[in-house]
């Protein structure tokens, strides 16, 4: 029994040593495509009688919290976030130049943005595009429409443009 103790005991030493020589770099380093996601732009012109303004801040918000965390789920991206002067850092809100300057500050290789527009109470229309900064080209425009205002329905709009941002970035 003892010297079975100490073999364990060495072979966790030796695992140890293994690891920390190691260069750290190769187990932090992210891996995949850096993706700067920008906040959607949201518009309202369903002329619905109640003011929804905060349910549909709140849906937004939650839309782009999954929408990032998706997509770096996949592990295909190296999701970033941009800094901006005066949030909301929306391609709307926001200057193409500074937009641009903001993802290449944060170190990303593609762009995604897009709106979310409520068109009536069914209908929802979202446009995303993305732009790959390296070859200073835009490589999807996306306009699709969902039906209804419900978190089921942002949540399978979300869904399906993590699916798109995949498919349309393969070869990047």
């Amino acid at each position: 029994m003892g010297v079975r103790k100490q073999t364990i005991s060495f072979a966790a030493l030796l695992a140890l040593i293994v690891c920390a020589a190691t260069p750290t770099s190769l187990h932090s380093a992210p891996a995949g495509v850096t993706l700067a996601v920008i906040d959607f732009d949201y518009l309202d012109t369903s002329g619905e009688p109640n003011n929804q303004q905060f349910q549909h801040s709140q849906r937004l918000a939650e839309f782009m919290r999954s929408l990032r965390a998706d997509l770096a789920k996949t592990g295909r991206f190296r999701v970033v976030k941009i800094a901006c002067g005066t949030p909301p850092c929306t391609a709307g809100d926001m200057s193409a130049a500074d937009l641009i300057a903001g993802a290449k500050e944060a170190g990303a290789r593609l762009i995604l943005y897009g709106q979310v527009h409520k068109m009536s109470t069914l209908i929802e229309w979202a446009n995303t595009e993305i732009v790959d900064l390296e070859a200073n080209k835009l490589i999807e425009s996306k306009l699709f429409t969902f039906r209804g205002d419900t978190d089921e329905a942002w949540r399978r709009a979300e869904v399906f443009i993590v699916q798109e941002t995949i498919n349309a970035t393969a070869t990047r």
